[in-house]
């Protein structure tokens, strides 16, 4: 299949082109079983609706969200002004140890722009019949997020 083999060197061309991300980061999780077991998956998306960051781990704790949030602040090389997250205690917790400077807003309804994103992967999810390894799924994942 040309996106095994090819897919992750486009995914990464466009990333070098790309001009960057906006100021406010929309953060969410959703679980997916891959191979029968629990996995979650933590997405980033900006203000513009852009996917900045997609990760694949085994829990959903406050060691989780900081590893995640410590991607985010790599891939954005900054702090962002506001970040938006639903009430997981996982995120304060991260917030306050990472990036205490910005804004958290965890208002009900607020989140709603990361929740959709999640939808377009679990068509491809259904599409594909589940995904079978955790390495397949973040490879998937890392070259389709532009789109989903």
């Amino acid at each position: 299949m040309w996106c095994n083999k090819f897919g992750s060197k486009y995914a990464a061309r466009l990333r070098r082109r790309h001009q960057g991300f906006g100021d406010t980061f929309f953060i969410d999780e959703v679980f997916i079983k891959i191979d029968g077991k629990q996995h979650y998956l933590w997405r980033a998306v900006d203000q513009d609706g852009e996917v900045v960051d997609v990760f694949l781990q085994s829990r959903r704790d406050a060691k989780a969200a900081k590893r995640f949030f410590g991607r985010l602040l790599k891939k954005h090389k900054g702090e962002p002004r506001e970040i938006v997250t639903d009430k997981l205690r996982s995120y304060g917790v991260a917030h306050r140890e990472l990036i205490p400077d910005s804004i958290h807003n965890m208002e009900k309804y607020a989140n709603n722009r990361a929740e959709l994103s999640h939808q377009p992967t679990r068509v491809r999810e259904r599409g594909m019949r589940k995904f079978k390894s955790v390495k397949q799924a973040q490879r998937f994942l890392n070259t389709h997020r532009s789109t989903g």
